[in-house]
């Protein structure tokens, strides 16, 4: 059976050295908290000529310009927050949010109806043993520390 899953919060947090490149943090109505970079094309541009420069000055590697990203990545023309909700919108219509974005917390149990506040998870213990992810913790810091909230 599909699940339809809808964004309750989305944070944006833009690099400050950085305009072309932000962290996404995403969480679900029944508080599930996914995260994805977004990049333009300049961002992708500036990571393949520091390729291309760091092969240079290696004695062994050839110099070629490329790009090699190891977490999810979207790319988008701008960072625009109506660009970057409608991406999201997007990718949940055409299924594809959960292949692209990397979900950071445990879903919690559909049987209890109360969603789990975000304050909670900076309290929850991780043991390796209860199979919480062991990013849910970094992810309530970024909420609750780091990020400056855009108004919804």
């Amino acid at each position: 059976m599909l699940s339809l899953q809808i964004p309750k919060h989305i944070w944006i947090e833009m690099y400050d050295s950085e305009r072309d490149a932000c962290d996404v943090i995403v969480q679900m109505e029944e508080g599930t908290i996914y995260t994805a970079v977004f990049v333009t094309l300049p961002f992708l541009r500036r990571q393949m000529e520091l390729s291309f420069e760091v092969c240079k000055q290696l004695p062994d590697a050839q110099p070629v310009r490329f790009a090699a990203l190891e977490t999810p990545h979207l790319v988008v023309d701008n960072l625009d927050r109506d660009t970057i909700e409608d991406t999201i919108d997007n990718l949940l219509t055409l299924e594809n949010f959960e292949a692209m974005f990397t979900q950071v917390t445990e879903a919690p149990p559909t049987t209890d109806t109360q969603q789990t506040p975000i304050a909670s998870l900076e309290k929850t213990a991780l043991p390796a043993s209860n199979g919480t992810r062991a990013t849910q913790e970094i992810a309530a810091v970024v909420i609750s520390d780091v990020l400056v909230v855009e108004g919804d």
